[in-house]
């Protein structure tokens, strides 16, 4: 090719832009890109370009072999503008798509329904941020409704009313105007015995198994065509308790030929027993309680809601509630759809959570391995994070299938910034370095970015020119007879003998451009005497325990900070020892 020199000023040039590619890819650098970038910056190599193919395979391998914390470690060193550029460089976001026919109305207004039976997770987000986005986006109104009317199979609980409130708080989402449905019953009542006076409702007292056969058949039951003083005079009698649970059912009329045996002649009401099934807020006393279409699609026209954001499985219900409508002569609001949204890994059934928190399975709602939001919060998730996920999802009516990582590269980009270093040492391992002639004091940033922030000091002071350090054992894969390692800000060894329980080194050279011309790995490390016991509780719910440096002893609860080589984690406990959760890497 060309001299050593200019060989090696290439190389060099091709692992800058591999380490800087790499870190976009989540530590993988692409070769293509890499090549193409190398070409564009020296294009008379383009008459080389075979064999400079071959060195950017290769460079992009070895740089691929390097952890990612550590090919950041390296560009913040060496190319610190790389990193600022990539930072001030200005994202397009995707945005949401507009709303349909918003110069109908003349406010746009959302809302969000959930049960208050458990506590919200990931899977609620999608509706939560999208109801309350839009209205933002057009200055609009955002309410929320607690849905709350199936005592029997659904059942609330009053802590969830608050956890929920908390949870659309910390999402950012902001309110105008609450509705508890169970204070809404005469309201309800109200509504049903104007359409049993109208003759669009009927109290069905078939057997179930009958009614059944009949709707599936397109036939009507017996009490459909009765008067109506005697569907109302039954009514009166669900009121008064003259009839137990599951002997009477309000049923909305609709056309018995419809294609989906399901919308002919849903139920709207229906009578529980209050002594088995007591409402938390209500108490027993209510006996009659509306079924999910009726209360739902009464309150979206009393509410004044323009356009209704949620899942596709709710599309029979919106052609149950469009009958409700047409009875009371109401126009049915805007309608958008979105499929469903899952996480590889995680269980977002709100059934499955529960049956977990009630049988011991989690720990609680903030069980590290679950992804309500109680939980994401304690591992370190931001809100931010979430919204900007689920606003660039969008509404799209399409399933789709996120992996972990997709949260986590939100977030990281939200938290990194932010989050001050420390060097955390697990499953310790004693390194004995021989030939330490004098002390070292190592000033290390808090954040390599932000050296206005202040630095941690790490002291090695030697004893007959031997200085003991700790290190993680999970870098004895590194630690080779011969090999020369870095201690990051401190200086470089190399290996003389690997111990069951220690390593045995010698001093080789202070400058880090050595252990760079070297290619010596980099590791953290904390001086024997130091350090502040400290658990990480891992998202599978298990626990790493070693020590932080000594400076970690100044963090605030709810702190996010990132280890060094290991991950952001957030503070959640200070005591004797410090505890915090791990976020993502």
């Amino acid at each position: 090719m060309g001299s050593a020199k200019e060989n090696s000023e290439i190389k060099e040039a091709i692992r800058r832009i591999a380490l800087i590619n790499a870190i976009a890819f989540q530590g993988k650098a692409q070769a293509k890109p890499v090549l193409g970038k190398i070409l564009s910056e020296k294009p008379d190599l383009k008459n080389r370009i075979r064999d400079i193919a071959l060195l950017v395979n290769d460079v992009v391998q070895e740089v691929n072999r390097i952890p990612l914390e550590e090919q950041i470690e390296i560009v913040r060193r060496l190319w610190p503008e790389a990193l600022i550029k990539e930072k001030e460089k200005i994202e397009e976001k995707k945005g949401l798509a507009s709303l349909p026919n918003v110069k109908k109305y003349g406010q746009v207004i959302t809302r969000f329904a959930p049960n208050p039976d458990s506590m919200l997770h990931l899977g609620n987000a999608r509706a939560i941020v999208l109801c309350d986005e839009y209205a933002k986006m057009y200055k609009g109104s955002f309410r929320l409704r607690f849905e709350d009317t199936d005592p029997r199979l659904k059942r609330s609980a009053l802590p969830f009313y608050e956890g929920i409130r908390e949870d659309l708080k910390w999402l950012g989402c902001q309110w105008d105007i609450e509705v508890i449905q169970s204070d809404r019953l005469p309201i309800y009542y109200e509504h049903a015995e104007s359409l049993l006076q109208k003759g669009s409702a009927y109290v069905c007292i078939c057997k179930p198994e009958e009614f059944r056969k009949r709707i599936l058949a397109k036939k009507p039951c017996p009490c459909r065509d009765m008067p109506i003083s005697e569907h109302l005079t039954r009514w009166k009698r669900m009121l008064n308790g003259k009839y137990k649970e599951g002997e009477a059912v309000v049923r909305i009329k609709t056309d018995l030929n419809h294609p989906n045996p399901a919308v002919r002649d849903w139920p709207a009401f229906r009578v529980i027993d209050v002594k088995k099934y007591p409402h938390p807020r209500a108490g027993g006393k209510y006996r009659v309680w509306p079924l999910y279409n009726f209360s739902c699609g009464i309150d979206d026209h009393l509410m004044g809601i323009t356009h209704i954001i949620r899942g596709k499985e709710h599309l029979t219900n919106q052609r149950r509630q469009e009958y409700l409508y047409r009875h009371f002569g109401w126009e049915y609001p805007e309608a958008l759809h979105y499929g469903r949204l899952k996480i590889a890994g995680a269980s977002l059934s709100k059934s499955k959570i529960l049956r977990g928190v009630q049988d011991g399975t989690y720990k609680s709602w903030d069980d590290p391995r679950l992804a309500t939001f109680i939980a994401l919060r304690k591992r370190g998730m931001r809100p931010e994070a979430i919204r900007q996920l689920i606003i660039d999802i969008g509404p799209r009516p399409a399933d789709i299938t996120l992996s972990w990582e997709n949260l986590y590269a939100y977030n990281r980009k939200i938290v990194d910034s932010v989050a001050n270093r420390f060097f955390f040492v697990q499953q310790l391992m004693k390194l004995l370095v021989k030939g330490v002639q004098k002390e070292f004091t190592a000033q290390i940033p808090f954040h390599p970015s932000y050296p206005e922030r202040g630095f941690r000091t790490l002291e090695v002071k030697p004893k007959n020119n031997e200085a003991y350090l700790l290190i993680s054992s999970k870098d004895a894969a590194l630690l080779k007879r011969g090999s020369i390692i870095r201690l990051i800000e401190l200086f470089n060894i190399q290996i003389e003998d690997m111990r069951e329980d220690e390593v045995i080194a010698r001093f080789h050279s202070e400058p880090y451009n050595e252990a760079r011309r070297l290619g010596a790995p980099l590791i953290h490390w904390i001086p024997e005497w130091q350090g502040v016991p400290c658990e990480v509780v891992m998202p599978d719910g298990s626990v790493v325990s070693g020590l932080a440096e000594d400076t970690f002893r100044d963090v605030s609860l709810d702190q996010i900070v990132q280890f060094e080589r290991f991950g952001f984690v957030r503070v959640d406990e200070i005591d004797h020892k410090i505890t915090v959760f791990f976020a993502h890497k």
